[in-house]
């Protein structure tokens, strides 16, 4: 069974906030999926995962364009794992569907947007009801995930 996890953003950008974690992914031989609901923001995603971070190159592409099914990283809108992907982050309220291909889906939603976390929490009771192993990762102050009881 896949575990869920729900990382509550307050200081950092998703863009900032979601490269280390698909840094830790590729690191453990991972492929991934990233999942939004808006194309636009995939289009910019997929421009800031080049540049986020100087000390690190994110090899990534987005669904529909030529080999992306060979990339450790995609990004979508559409569900599935055409990668191979073994984790799955979610953006923008996108829903997570069958997770049974996945060794972890992962929720990433703006604590400073109230819809967002309204969303979110429905999200997490409906994990909870489905029997789904599921934590939450707050942001400290200092900027790292902490994982919440």
């Amino acid at each position: 069974m896949s575990a869920l996890w729900f990382y509550h953003l307050e200081r950092s950008s998703l863009e900032s906030a979601l490269a280390p974690l698909l840094e830790k992914c590729l690191q453990r031989g991972w492929r991934a999926v990233v999942r939004g609901t808006l194309e636009e923001r995939l289009d910019l995603l997929d421009e800031a995962l080049w540049t986020v971070r100087e000390e690190s190159f994110l090899p990534h592409a987005r669904a529909g364009r030529a080999a992306a099914e060979r990339q450790p990283i995609l990004l979508t809108s559409e569900g599935g794992a055409p990668n191979g992907a073994k984790a799955l982050f979610l953006i923008d309220g996108a829903e997570p569907g069958p997770l049974d291909t996945f060794e972890r889906a992962s929720i990433m939603f703006d604590g400073r947007d109230e819809a967002a976390v309204v969303h979110a929490r429905l999200q997490w009771k409906a994990a909870k009801d489905s029997g789904l192993e599921i934590a939450y990762w707050k942001e400290s102050d200092a900027g790292r995930w902490e994982k919440q009881a």
